[in-house]
């Protein structure tokens, strides 16, 4: 799949270990949940298996077409989100596939305001609709805007980045990145070898604007529904908030309230996943190769016999924009 600047292939993190938790996938009908690029999706048809690829990204609509044009009716493509994955899959699927987040690709894109390495408007929205960026920085109170900052991006300075934001605001709306980042940066300074200090801010304001952590845990419930018997699902994730959540998903026994050791221990048995693997992370390869891998996280499962659940956030560690700190 060709990357969207300099003609290089795109290769998604973590593929052959993609691969391999959702092999085996000749005559596999798979659902690509957040398409991108396609990496995925391409490596998935390469391999045999035919797709359903889902992405809310109007972006990525020439990379569909490319691919669809390549292997005819082995993929399809549906513009959405993966949170109803179970209403666009066409069907049961074998495996589902979710890489949670950002992609390279709209980072790279100046124009949508994810980085604040580059100058653009400060937007973040994936599918183009709805509230900015620049609408919450320039309208929420002090007080829900450090909450907003502390819950999705785990700032421990977000009073302080809160209070800049709104004394800056009153003087001139605050409306492209470099603005954005630069007044974080005056804040809170920069030690060398630290990560850009703006970070925090940039990842809590891009997970409000496009409800990521809503989707994530609508898509991973829409995965348990779809899925038989043992189908597998895979899904890569790449901060401590996702993979908490992915974790304690596929373990309800992690999520569960402390059960005392004298009564019996039936949560396993009803459990709707099963042969949860550990985590598996970049290895030095791919490190080298791609950087932007070292926080990607691979959880992988296969579906069990028992029934679906309906959805429930409790005991996933969803984090709330709203609370006191």
């Amino acid at each position: 799949m060709p990357d969207n600047e300099g003609g290089q292939a795109h290769v998604p993190v973590l593929l052959a270990e993609v691969l391999a938790a959702l092999a085996p996938l000749a005559g596999a009908r798979v659902v690509d949940g957040t398409f991108g690029a396609g990496g995925y999706s391409r490596a998935l048809l390469e391999a045999g298996a035919t797709v359903t690829a889902i992405d809310r990204d109007p972006n990525v609509r020439r990379f569909a077409d490319a691919l669809a044009a390549e292997f005819g009716d082995r993929f399809t493509f549906v513009p959405g989100t993966f949170s109803e994955l179970d209403q666009f899959a066409g069907g049961s699927p074998d495996a589902v596939v979710l890489d949670i987040g950002i992609s390279s690709m709209q980072v790279d894109e100046a124009g949508r305001g994810f980085s604040f390495m580059r100058e653009g408007p400060l937007d973040m929205r994936m599918a183009g609709e709805g509230e900015t960026a620049a609408d919450l920085v320039n309208t929420l109170d002090e007080k829900s805007l450090a909450n907003l900052l502390f819950a999705y991006g785990e700032e421990r300075r977000s009073r302080r980045i809160a209070a800049a934001i709104v004394a800056a605001r009153a003087e001139t709306p605050i409306t492209t990145t470099t603005a954005l980042a630069a007044l974080i940066e005056r804040t809170i300074g920069r030690k060398p070898g630290e990560m850009h200090p703006a970070t925090r801010s940039f990842q809590a304001l891009r997970i409000a604007v496009n409800d990521e952590f809503g989707q994530l845990v609508e898509g991973l419930f829409a995965a348990e529904r779809i899925l038989p018997e043992g189908g597998r699902l895979a899904v890569v994730s790449f901060h401590s908030l996702e993979d908490r959540i992915v974790k304690r998903f596929l373990d309800p026994e992690k999520a569960a309230p402390t059960r005392s050791r004298h009564l019996p221990q039936v949560q396993s048995a009803l459990s709707p996943w099963r042969e949860v693997r550990k985590a598996m992370k970049a290895g030095r390869t791919e490190l080298e190769r791609n950087p932007r891998s070292r926080s990607a996280v691979l959880r992988s499962a296969l579906r069990s016999a028992s029934p679906a659940r309906p959805v429930d956030r409790a005991g996933l560690g969803v984090p709330g924009r709203g609370g006191d700190r």
